[in-house]
């Protein structure tokens, strides 16, 4: 027998998700972000079943990639931390990678070697995030440097956004300003550079920042990256469902308690059934009791400590739970972000820690 705790993973509601892009940023490129194993749903997966509806792929690191081009992936696929050694964009030819440059020591690293092949090099401009990027006071220079560097390509010029899920945000219509005075400038008004801006948030929210190339991330799997209800993102379909078992059924007695710790105490005699999930398979450890499960397809209360292998509801309410039930933790019918939401995090954090524990089922 095999422990009940699975990842259902539906590619086709990952593809739906991407048509949706499409019909959103109709004149742009697509770059599907699969960086940390495409937000825990499998990159390789994903990025195959992607394929034939995006331009390109956006992972982290030279590792990432490497995964996915061992897996037969031939996409162009974009570092966007970039190199972190001058031998990596050698490399980075090799693997026909395109790379974020957003400092000064990394363009000295670019510098120093000889490409041996064709190389597209993102350009990262700081509008306000200050998380990576050039200061727009060096974007000019960098760039001049950048073209008379054997070996480049193309230039693409590109920022992030720190607001996008906010609709009203006026620092979002700052960056965007920033950067169009930027693009605007003389060194660039005749180049006719390629911009990518907007993330998954903007390309639902802000259509003006689609320009060339839109990079979807968590839209792909169907979170909605916004804190309410948004007309684009009701369109979206989850992508991960993360479900299990009841294998045990317990009736309590009134100011009995559950779990380690004893922090959830019977108010009326109740019946516990234990789930096998636990934070060693994904579940946040932090959520708190009353937390959502869904048991049979109906809503019942977490109760008592999350632990490693385990969890406990409080059935009470429903009519003939039984061990070998269905339970669903998230996915199509429970939301991860509101499970994240009572765990004090975000629905990003827990689709994309899951560990290997739980087996990964493809539809």
């Amino acid at each position: 027998m095999t422990r009940p705790t699975q990842i259902h993973i539906d590619l086709n509601a990952i593809q739906h998700n991407c048509a949706l892009v499409r019909q959103l940023a109709p004149q742009s490129g697509i770059v599907a972000m699969v960086k940390a194993d495409a937000y825990g749903h499998g990159s390789v997966q994903v990025a195959a079943a992607l394929a034939s509806q995006v331009e390109k792929f956006g992972v982290c690191c030279l590792e990432e990639a490497l995964h996915l081009r061992h897996s037969g992936i031939n996409l162009p696929i974009v570092l966007l931390e970039g190199c972190f050694t001058s031998d990596e964009y050698l490399r980075a030819v090799e693997l026909k990678c395109e790379v974020v440059l957003h400092s000064q020591e990394q363009l000295h690293m670019l510098q120093s070697i000889s490409l041996q092949g064709p190389l597209t090099v993102w350009l990262k401009v700081d509008t306000g995030m200050h998380r990576l990027g050039l200061p727009l006071a060096d974007v000019a220079a960098v760039y001049q440097q950048l073209v008379s560097t054997p070996g480049i390509l193309e230039v693409i010029l590109t920022s992030h956004f720190a607001n996008a899920d906010d609709v009203d945000s006026e620092f979002t219509t700052l960056q965007l300003q920033r950067f169009a005075k930027l693009h605007d400038a003389p060194c660039f008004a005749s180049t006719n550079l390629p911009v990518s801006l907007a993330n998954s948030a903007a390309i639902m929210a802000w259509p003006q920042s689609h320009r060339n190339l839109v990079r979807p991330g968590i839209m792909l799997y169907g979170l909605n990256p916004f804190a309410f209800a948004q007309t684009h993102a009701e369109q979206l379909k989850p992508a991960m469902s993360f479900t299990s078992q009841v294998i045990a059924i317990h009736p309590i007695n009134t100011g009995e308690m559950v779990g380690y710790g004893n922090t959830w105490t019977a108010q009326r005699p109740s019946i516990i059934a234990t789930v096998a999930a636990g934070y060693g398979d994904g579940y946040p450890r932090t959520a708190k009791s009353g937390t959502p499960v869904l048991v049979k397809g109906q809503r019942v209360n977490l109760v008592g400590r999350v632990s490693m292998d385990m969890l406990c509801v409080d059935v009470t309410d429903l009519l003939d739970v039984k061990v070998g039930d269905a339970v669903e933790l998230w996915g199509k019918n429970l939301s991860v972000n509101e499970v994240a939401s009572y765990a004090n995090t975000i629905g990003y954090e827990l689709v994309t820690r899951m560990p290997q524990r739980a087996k990964k089922v493809y539809l």
